[in-house]
């Protein structure tokens, strides 16, 4: 797949795909804008004009004059001095994701690097040649591409494939030599919300397969615990205005048409408890506030994000030295999507804890088929309610964190990266608990009664494990299963629904369109 930054700012689901191995390209108009925005900080340059961190300091410095003899310097250092990062570095994704970002940020034509600087970094990410960028240090933007930047100029490390290398030692492999940069370049580079909106796009793609997956584990669920389909009923749901609830419920009873072991349940209650007949609000909640994330992220793909800004022509240039860099709007979104996804996965513990209760669940205790000396999924549900748990506590909003810096002159945080690293791990953490789930779900079919039938649609999914996990009889280490679980839920899509004849299949037929 190729993706092409044009005159049209690229959009989430492009950032995404291009972190997930997709090339990204420069059309012509994007490269003359950023050519033309490079002739207005020339200009600003020689006729010194007061420019925030082009001829002044930055931070509680900037009404510190720089010099043009020092204006190369001053690039040169903030790079040094803003690559603070610490821990470990991000994945292979993340990484690409926010040199996708920051390279969409600078075709507005509104930074003032050179065309050569933002070469260079697609050259880097094309190539899959990715600077190694610690993950945590960062109160808002300024640690993560400050690390990356720093390849640019023959420092810093770089990893490919299983290699890891010198900044020089990666340009010297690509044929290319060390950058000089230029007056502005330097803060060009750090600034603006290239980490945030990168790691954003990745959250909704990530969180969105998430949600696809939610709802194929919850109707496996749903049907072990023999549920009243009442509660996705069309017309009841249609009384609760949310486009989210609607889908959700279409994708559920798609799911368990033809249920032999629904079909034998109806009536046997008035009502589910409710982390049953609450699916479609809950997840259709989550539907909805991803949509409203992702216009979010699109309007910051499509904002400039620098400090300054430059703007108007070679004869009349204009510097905004104001706050556009503070990313305030993306770090609430992606604060609420780490609530949302978390809600997700403690309504599927919930769910996880019913299967294995033997209280409630109608089935042999813990899923075990033989009680007393085998426990079965007993403490895979423990695994499932710790990390609920650790959800929980770093759920808690980033963007409220605050804090002050640079010696009071940057003394209001939004701490936007941050919000969108722990929605991430969020992420992470609810597919595991999707996966215990999964494979507890696919227990309990095997511990069903013999004549009752399966939805086509969810004995695909249980096949789809089976073909690869026999069932669980306490004969092996179970972190292994809920491993290739994990993996499943984070690397593939849930199968597609199972096509049926008659009205279904046109039931079917949509919902893989919502689902594309």
């Amino acid at each position: 797949m190729n993706v092409i930054r044009s005159a049209r700012p690229l959009q989430w689901r492009e950032v995404a795909a291009v972190a997930n191995g997709a090339t990204l390209e420069l059309s012509a108009e994007a490269e003359a804008r950023i050519a033309e925005a490079r002739v207005l900080v020339n200009e600003i340059v020689t006729r010194g004009i007061r420019a925030y961190g082009v001829n002044t300091g930055v931070g509680a410095l900037c009404d510190v004059v720089v010099s043009p003899v020092e204006q190369r310097d001053l690039s040169h250092n903030i790079l040094m001095s803003h690559a603070v990062g610490v821990g470990a570095p991000l994945g292979r994704e993340e990484t690409r994701a926010i040199i996708t970002a920051a390279i969409n940020n600078f075709a507005h034509g509104h930074s003032g690097v050179r065309l050569e600087v933002v070469q260079r970094l697609l050259g880097l990410l094309n190539a899959d040649y990715l600077p190694e960028v610690p993950a945590f240090g960062s109160v808002g933007y300024l640690s993560h591409m400050a690390h990356i930047a720093l390849v640019c100029i023959g420092a810093g490390h770089v990893r490919t494939r299983d290699e890891r290398l010198t900044g020089a030692e990666a340009l010297q492999r690509l044929g290319l030599e060390p950058m000089t940069l230029e007056a502005k370049e330097g803060l060009s580079l750090v600034n603006g919300t290239p980490c945030v909106t990168g790691l954003a796009a990745l959250a909704l793609a990530r969180g969105q397969r998430l949600l696809d997956w939610a709802d194929a584990v919850a109707a496996m669920s749903f049907e072990n615990l023999g549920g009243q389909l009442d509660a996705f009923d069309a017309q009841s749901l249609a009384f609760r205005q949310s486009p989210g609830l609607m889908q959700v419920g279409m994708r559920l009873r798609a799911a368990l048409e033809n249920s032999g072991i629904l079909n034998a349940s109806v009536g046997r209650r008035t009502q589910d408890p409710l982390s049953l007949r609450t699916i479609p609000h809950v997840h259709g909640a989550a539907r909805d506030a991803f949509v409203t994330t992702g216009e979010v992220v699109d309007r910051e793909l499509a904002s400039i994000t620098d400090n300054p800004i430059v703007a108007g022509t070679p004869d009349m240039p204009r510097v905004f030295s104001q706050a556009h860099a503070v990313g305030a709007s993306i770090a609430l979104a992606m604060d609420g999507i780490a609530v949302t996804v978390a809600q997700v996965a403690a309504l599927a513990e919930r769910r996880l804890d019913r299967l294995v209760n033997p209280l409630v669940s109608g089935l042999p205790p813990f899923l075990a088929e033989v009680g007393g000396t085998r426990s079965g999924f007993m403490i895979a549900q423990y695994t499932a309610a710790s990390l609920v748990a650790q959800n929980r506590r770093i759920a808690a909003p980033a963007s409220l964190d605050g804090g002050v810096t640079s010696g009071l002159q940057e003394d209001h945080l939004c701490h936007a990266t941050p919000a969108a690293l722990k929605a991430l791990e969020i992420i992470d953490n609810s597919a595991r608990i999707l996966g215990i789930e999964l494979l507890a779900a696919t227990q309990a079919y095997e511990l069903q009664s013999a004549d009752l039938a399966r939805a086509p649609y969810t004995e695909a999914l249980r096949a789809r494990v089976r073909n690869v996990l026999p069932i669980y009889r306490d004969d092996r280490p179970l972190a292994n299963d809920m491993a290739f679980a994990f993996r499943m839920i984070s690397d593939e899509a849930p199968p597609p629904l199972v096509p049926l004849p008659g009205p279904v299949a046109a039931l079917l037929s949509t919902q893989q369109h919502v689902c594309a």
